[in-house]
């Protein structure tokens, strides 16, 4: 049984610490991670394992460079599908589709935006010819990434946006903790 997520007020430093410190380094051991935050790495291990509980903290996953596999260019494309056409079966059909990256259904004028890794602009026609000829889709509107921007996303758990919950004001200062771990920056661990 999954308990409920526990509100961001309820979250202290400690929690957002690892949180942050996970989400860049996802095999980090118990024993680095508390270090990191000075807690003992059982402590350390027992808040994850309270966060993982929660829900808070659904998997560990990688993070794929696309470009290192040849999908060099990414559209953004907004999607309306056929008067009739099944939107179930729509999704089913493109989960299918290696080429589609994300897809989310929206509101407003189109029905779907889908995020599509390519080659090149031919390549993109192609998939673009292919969602209308075998996935019931009526119109496509395209526009090309020229960059993406490296926001974090987990800037939600940042204090300043955040009332402190009575559990931050008893907490050490974690500055100086973070970013200092060697296995953060790329070094072994001593």
């Amino acid at each position: 049984m999954t308990l409920p997520i526990p509100q961001m007020a309820s979250l202290d430093a400690v929690d957002r610490a690892l949180l942050r410190l996970l989400s860049r380094d996802g095999r980090a051991t118990y024993q680095e991670l508390g270090h990191a935050v000075q807690l003992s790495a059982n402590a350390a291990a027992e808040r994850i394992r309270r966060l993982r509980r929660s829900g808070l903290i659904r998997a560990y996953t990688i993070d794929v460079d696309r470009r290192a596999l040849g999908q060099t260019l990414h559209a953004l494309s907004n999607i309306k599908l056929r008067e009739g056409v099944n939107r179930r079966q729509f999704e089913e059909g493109i989960s299918a589709l290696p080429h589609i990256i994300s897809a989310a259904h929206t509101t407003g004028e189109y029905d779907y935006e889908l995020t599509i890794g390519c080659q090149d602009a031919t390549e993109l026609e192609h998939i673009v010819d292919r969602l209308k000829e075998e996935h019931g889709v009526r119109e496509v509107n395209s526009r090309i990434v020229l960059r993406d921007l490296p926001l974090d996303p987990l800037r939600i758990l940042d204090p300043q946006h955040l009332r402190p919950s009575a559990g931050d004001r008893d907490q050490p200062s974690l500055r100086g903790h973070l970013g200092g771990a060697p296995w953060l920056s790329g070094g072994e661990a001593g």
